[in-house]
Order: structure tokens, then sequence, then C-alpha cells
């Protein structure tokens, strides 16, 4: 297997390069196995998705100093559909949600999207 992964380092094809990191990955994974080494380990702690009302979702986005507009390109949606939502015609669904929360909570900044002047 090792001379396998030192052919596939040498090749410069993206196709080479996918077998010749998971023929890395599953030799990290045999040596952890063996009790070679140590795996790596990530943990996430997903929060449960708040929901808001349409006098919140207004209300975030005022607190946004956003326009409609602005709000929808923000939220990758059109007028119409903020405009519904603020009205109650239509709700938003779970990624809206996590994008209202980050409003809500300021942090939009954080979002490799949002460049603030």
């Amino acid at each position: 297997m090792e001379e396998q992964m030192k052919l596939l380092k040498t090749g410069g094809n993206n196709m080479s390069s996918l077998f010749g990191d998971l023929c890395t990955g599953l030799q990290e994974a045999i040596d952890f196995e063996k009790g070679i080494g140590s795996a790596k380990k990530t943990t996430y702690i997903i929060s449960p998705i708040k929901e808001f009302n349409p006098e919140q979702i207004r209300q975030i986005r005022n607190n946004a100093g956003m326009t409609q507009t602005v709000f929808a390109n923000y939220m990758g949606v059109s007028k119409k559909t903020v405009e519904a939502w603020e009205c109650g015609r239509t709700h938003p669904t779970g990624p809206a949600f996590r994008l209202l929360d980050i409003l809500n909570e300021g942090k939009e900044k954080n979002l490799s999207f949002v460049e603030v002047l």
C-alpha cells in the first residue's frame, strides 16, 4: 500500500490526488486500530433552530438597518419573499431561520459574503 501511495503522490491529476488522500486516511485508521498514533476528532454541538414570527422578522431587518431589498439579498431570496414573510403569508425555512438568528445576534460580520463598510 505504501508503494501505491508513493506512486499516487507523484501523479498530477485530481483523481490520483483523491485516491491518495483516501489511502492516507485509510492508513491512518489502520494505524489507529493498531494503537499507533491518535485519531483526529472534532465534536460539534448544534443549537436548535430558532423560529421567528413575521413581526420579529421585520424587527430584525429594521434593527440591522436594512431595506427589504438589501435584506432579500442577504437572505438569498426575492423582495417579494421578504414581504410575504413579514406579512405572514409564508414562512422561512431552516436555513433562512439560521441566517435570521445570525443577523439577530449581530454576528453577520463573520459571514464570508458580508462586508460592512
